[in-house]
């Protein structure tokens, strides 16, 4: 066995590579609550599926030329398997250096550009960050010896080229700043963990020295910032093994790559009697909200949906399911907020969901009640209008089949933003349905203001007028001018869903065809 010593070695450092940070280190981590990157690694993998590249990077110690000890690179990633999937995964290890690189490096292994990234897009397969990285350290200026300007490296253009090509999905675990921050940004979805994680342009003593500001990590970007008020991030988890399952719930409706469909799953049927309330589900009282996730629910796969940004721009509800177990995107005016008025958070969050859909090739299905866009003065400050037409403009740019179910109301420039025009644009009602360029109880007093002020009773005039027009917005007279293409009994709502999607499931591969790629924006 010639080479015995050194396959002796390599198990030698191999075995140094995998300790981590010292133990001081390891056991703050977990009195953080949070896990090392390795446990992270192995807790979201298939058992026994990590196939870790680059363990021997790191900085060696030597006397008389032996290996004495050796310090890991603080970055650790390979490819491994989630649901028998393969995916590109990566992760800094907080435990040394906060996951900062102080040594040198001749490649790049991951963090911001790197090997990480190659590989997903060389191999085609999802990318899996686990983000917990201090960001720079002014220390690596005094080994470096000099500064450096930041618009000269390739790491975003590697960020690009993965987001470009494959699912690349991060998740926040720890207080990160500055670089690893603006790469939790360049993910398709994203997630945090509640109470254990932060994330920041420049931490809190960055904070306090520039702008005088005393601050915690949870106070300047904890989850209740980035999830609930910038919308920065996705989703918010309870604890990193909540995170890994939404990972996991997240990739599963994703294709590997964008030439792929998206992976179909094992069809469910729907909740049973669910279909039988939907009768009931919509009040005539038009001012009487109800409930849109229950409807949601009511007609996808096991009652089951993933929904996307849940806590920010709730105005509009976007979320994954399946039909006969194929994948869909589902964008639903939710009457719980505003009266289901499309605000600019709602208008950002439904563009950003409709280009996700459009690029991994998920039918869209639209569920209607939007009374138009959210009106007032703090509504016309935030650019509600800018917003809103962004989102009719990228609607109208999806190539993906789509379906548009009126549950009531479809007004305005905000109804708009619910089909597609330049496509079949199929679009069902409900007989609860209502439409047209403004809600009669707020267009009367501006197209009538004189005939009401000169009645002699201007309220009875003007319930007059209302209910002369109401009339005319009955359901089935627009069905009689094909003005929509069909008034739906509730019930059916599922059976005409699954017949949209099996013809969906068959264009979809020419669309693979055709589409350019483009990418998703940030």
């Amino acid at each position: 066995m010639v080479w015995e010593p050194e396959v002796e070695e390599l198990r030698k450092r191999v075995a140094l590579s995998g300790r981590g940070g010292t133990p001081d280190r390891i056991a703050r981590q977990h009195r953080l609550g949070r896990l090392t990157v390795r446990e992270r690694i192995d807790g979201l993998l298939d058992d026994d599926s990590f196939h870790e590249v680059g363990a021997l990077a790191g900085l060696g110690e030597y006397e008389d030329g032996e290996l004495v000890d050796f310090s890991p690179a603080s970055y650790v990633m390979g490819l491994g398997e989630i649901d028998g999937r393969t995916v590109a995964i990566g992760g800094e290890d907080f435990t040394i250096q906060g996951g900062s690189a102080l040594f040198p490096m001749q490649r790049s292994k991951g963090g911001l550009g790197g090997f990480c990234e190659e590989l997903a897009v060389e191999y085609q397969v999802p990318l899996i960050l686990l983000i917990d990285g201090a960001g720079a350290n002014v220390g690596a200026t005094k080994k470096m010896g000099t500064t450096y300007l930041p618009n000269g490296g390739t790491n975003f253009v590697t960020s690009i080229e993965a987001m470009r090509n494959v699912p690349v999905l991060g998740a926040v675990l720890g207080a990160i700043a500055g670089g690893p921050s603006g790469r939790a940004m360049m993910v398709h979805w994203s997630v945090m963990t509640k109470g254990r994680s932060a994330m920041f342009a420049a931490g809190p003593p960055v904070v306090k020295r520039g702008i005088g500001h005393d601050v915690t990590n949870e106070e300047l970007g904890g989850s209740q910032v980035h999830v609930h008020q910038s919308g920065c991030i996705d989703n918010e988890a309870e604890d990193e093994p909540d995170a890994f399952r939404q990972i996991r719930a997240m990739l599963s409706f994703l294709p590997d790559n964008v030439r792929e469909l998206p992976p179909a799953a094992p069809a469910q049927p729907a909740p049973e009697g669910a279909a039988e309330s939907l009768i009931d589900l919509v009040p005539r009282n038009t001012r009487r909200p109800y409930s849109m996730q229950r409807l949601i629910g009511s007609v996808v796969d096991g009652g089951e949906f993933f929904e996307i940004k849940p806590h920010w721009g709730t105005s509009v509800i976007t979320a994954f399911a399946r039909i006969d177990g194929l994948p869909i995107g589902i964008v639903a005016n939710n009457p719980l907020k505003n009266g289901g008025a499309l605000d600019r958070d709602g208008s950002d969050k439904q563009t950003h969901f409709l280009e996700l859909c459009n690029y991994f090739h998920i039918p869209i299905v639209y569920l209607v009640d939007v009374p138009g866009f959210m009106i007032g003065g703090q509504a016309e400050r935030e650019g509600t209008l800018r917003s809103g037409m962004r989102a009719v403009w990228v609607g109208l740019q999806a190539t993906v089949p789509q379906l548009t179910i009126v549950i009531r109301k479809c007004y305005g420039m905000a109804g708009m933003a619910t089909g597609n025009p330049r496509r079949l644009n199929y679009r069902l009602g409900w007989p609860s349905g209502e439409w047209g360029s403004i809600p009669i109880e707020g267009g009367v007093d501006a197209a009538y203001r004189r005939e009401i002020a000169d009645a002699p009773d201007p309220d009875a005039k003007r319930e007059e007028i209302e209910s002369d027009l109401r009339q005319l917005r009955n359901v089935f007279r627009t069905a009689e001018t094909f003005g929509i293409e069909e008034i739906i009994d509730p019930r059916k709502t599922r059976s005409y869903l699954q017949a949209f999607v099996e013809r969906a499931y068959k264009v979809l591969p020419y669309e693979l065809e055709q589409k350019p790629l483009y990418g998703v924006r940030p």
